[in-house]
């Protein structure tokens, strides 16, 4: 997950290695060489993904000099939005990502509860 990415642009090696130090997490190795048990863990998925987004953002910003004008998240993806933006800074974000993980990884031990999709159901049927 975003190793082309790290491996192609000074910024986006900038971005993981800052998110690493603030996180005190191995995002590089998690994200290019994770196991899969690894990679389920909310606590290191939701910072991984952050970095991964930005480090894109980043490079898109850098490479074709545009910067988004409207953005829209929805969960994990509000806090890439706001730092897409510069509501938030990148480094606020990846602490209050990797604490969100943590917590949410808390309350719910890997291995209980589960998440389902409803398709093609009316109201009623659900």
């Amino acid at each position: 997950m975003g190793k082309d990415l790290y491996e192609q642009f000074n910024i986006a090696r900038r971005t993981f290695t800052e998110a690493e130090e603030i996180s005190g997490l191995p995002l590089i190795r998690l994200c290019f060489s994770g196991t899969e048990k690894e990679l389920k863990l909310t606590e290191y998925t939701q910072p991984a993904i952050l970095t991964v987004s930005i480090a894109a953002l980043r490079v898109f910003e850098s490479e074709f000099g545009l910067r988004p004008f409207c953005v829209a998240g929805h969960s994990l993806g509000e806090y890439s939005a706001l730092v897409s933006v510069g509501a938030l800074a990148f480094s606020d974000a990846v602490g209050v990502v990797r604490e969100r993980g943590r917590l949410m990884q808390e309350a719910v031990p890997s291995g209980k509860g589960s998440m389902a999709v409803i398709l093609g159901l009316e109201t009623q049927e659900v």
